[in-house]
């Protein structure tokens, strides 16, 4: 899924901007003393300007009553304002020095502190890492309205036309993931590992000659126009045949550097356009006001449907005269899927969408505080389906980078995926946060399983250098090209690996899915690591999304 809206798409309404702004606000806070700081609020938006006073908004939140002086705002003090002005995060107090510190190195995190300054005009950088650092001590843990008494000036303004462009940045799944990510680099680094002996790189190029062609298949049936690029060279026919699909938003070229990487040691891929969801799509719908609006219900079926009628057409292609002949072997397929399409992935496999757990979570729990991949998923809520199964018998294993699953599966519908799935997350990822779409799900998977972690990986962060976006704007920040080079090179070599234990060379491939692998490639600046279960000191974290 890659989020793309164009510069109009970010203006709101002026109630929507007071909304999301006091969101932003509001959201990011500690439980600390309140003898600190600020008695009042200040919402500026352009020329319009209102002070609330931090007491009435904490009787609002204790009763749900609105004080006499709070009934402006009586469309925007919503039931679900109210949770978010109540709802505290428990951190470990020991973590917080090692956040605050990565988050002043981390050049995304300086920048984000800096976008802070901004929302909050007269404060500075280092005014905000020290409420941070005390914030993240407090025993009773995080919550909006102790931020705001902890503010050390006795009133608080906010600029809303500024807090809208970061508000994304503070989604709590987000920054439970920062705060997770500064936890895992230091868990899950390989002490005293034993080093990779063998002189084979499987992230370096192979030795065959890749071979493009694109084939445009029409499913008349669902009247689907699927564009197809096939890469392949003089491979053996053991190797299973790798399908990829894009996130939302983004086309068959996302991760064009691994299909050719996968296509020069004799695996053929096939990267499918879906139509209803790639950059085509989404810039048809641009219009719409909200990321819920973007997606038709009907992709979260019609996408695993256009990678089986896709192996259907391959199949028929196989046995067809021609230079793909005997070279597609559809009975053996791993699908390695991006964002949207970690989420086909994993259907394929036999996971069960469970649209009642869905329809409950975007009722009751959908709000401006969640990230965006949670309003997403919303979208399928409107099917009219108890559970979907999409299963592909033929799929054998799946590669899910980035995955957005969310609620989609609810607590159970990953139970019967079986077959080997490999994992990837990005502890900056703001569109869909690592704990809740990655880590979560990771855990609940009973079979082989791998999960690589990037801490200060981003959503984007594997694109292939040379993919261009359209003329929309990204909206939020993201860590691409040189920076994370040593991330692609190990999924790369992961990848094959993973994908190469389907085949008689499964032995050769073993040691390159280790977590000493993963150390050999990691960086100060882009901690790597990879593990086939999370250790048992981190398990509770995932109880920070309610699982």
């Amino acid at each position: 899924m890659q989020f793309q809206l164009s510069r109009q798409r970010r203006y709101v309404s002026w109630r929507q901007s007071l909304l999301c702004s006091l969101t932003l606000a509001l959201s990011w806070g500690a439980a600390m003393p309140a003898t600190l700081g600020a008695e009042t609020v200040t919402i500026r938006l352009g020329p319009f300007q209102q002070s609330v006073a931090i007491a009435d908004l904490e009787k609002f939140a204790k009763t749900g009553d609105l004080p006499d002086n709070l009934q402006l705002f009586s469309s925007i003090l919503t039931p679900q304002i109210r949770e978010l002005l109540t709802k505290r995060l428990e951190i470990d107090p020991a973590v917080a020095d090692k956040f605050v510190a990565q988050l002043k190195q981390n050049p995304v995190g300086k920048q984000f502190i800096s976008s802070l300054t901004a929302v909050i005009p007269g404060s500075s950088a280092e005014s905000l890492q020290a409420t941070l650092n005390l914030a993240l001590r407090q025993v009773n843990g995080l919550s909006a309205l102790g931020f705001l008494r902890a503010y050390p000036q006795e009133n608080v303004t906010v600029d809303a036309s500024q807090a809208i462009s970061v508000a994304l940045e503070l989604n709590p799944g987000y920054w439970q993931s920062q705060i997770f990510g500064a936890v895992l680099s230091r868990e899950l680094s390989v002490k005293n590992s034993t080093p990779i002996t063998t002189n084979f790189d499987p992230a370096a190029p192979g030795k065959q000659t890749v071979q493009q062609q694109t084939f445009i298949l029409q499913d008349r049936q669902r009247n689907r126009t699927i564009p197809v690029d096939i890469y392949w060279s003089n491979g053996d026919r053991q190797n299973p045949m790798v399908v990829i699909s894009h996130g939302f938003g983004a086309n068959r070229r996302f991760l064009r550097y691994l299909a050719r990487h996968l296509a020069s040691y004799g695996i053929t891929v096939a990267a499918i356009e879906h139509p209803g969801s790639n950059v085509t799509a989404i810039s048809r719908n641009s219009n719409q006001p909200n990321l819920q609006k973007l997606l038709p219900e009907t992709e979260f079926i019609d996408r695993p449907k256009d990678i089986s009628f896709t192996l259907n057409e391959l199949a028929k292609l196989d046995n067809q005269p021609g230079q793909l002949q005997g070279k597609l072997n559809t009975d053996k397929v791993t699908v390695i899927g991006h964002s949207l399409g970690g989420y086909t992935a994993l259907a394929l496999l036999g996971a069960e969408v469970d649209l009642p757990q869905l329809r409950q979570f975007c009722k009751d729990s959908l709000s401006f505080g969640q990230a965006p991949g949670d309003w997403l998923q919303c979208a399928a809520a409107s099917l009219p389906e108890r559970k979907l199964r999409l299963k592909d018998e033929r799929v054998k294993s799946a590669i899910a980078l980035n995955p957005l699953v969310g609620n989609l599966f609810g607590k159970n519908g990953l139970a019967p995926v079986k077959q080997p799935v490999l994992i990837l997350t990005g502890t900056e990822d703001t569109l869909t946060p690592a704990l809740k779409h990655q880590i979560t799900p990771f855990s609940q998977l009973g079979g082989e399983k791998y999960l690589l972690c990037a801490v200060g990986g981003t959503h984007l962060s594997i694109s292939d250098p040379t993919y261009q976006a359209s003329d929309a704007t990204t909206i939020v920040r993201e860590r691409r090209g040189e920076e994370t080079k040593a991330l692609r090179q190990l999924l790369q070599g992961v990848s094959l690996a993973f994908v190469k234990q389907q085949t008689p060379e499964a032995k050769t491939y073993q040691p390159f899915l280790t977590p000493a692998y993963a150390q050999s490639l990691s960086r100060s600046q882009l901690p790597l690591s990879l593990v086939s279960e999370l250790p048992a000191n981190l398990k509770p974290w995932l109880k920070l999304v309610g699982q």
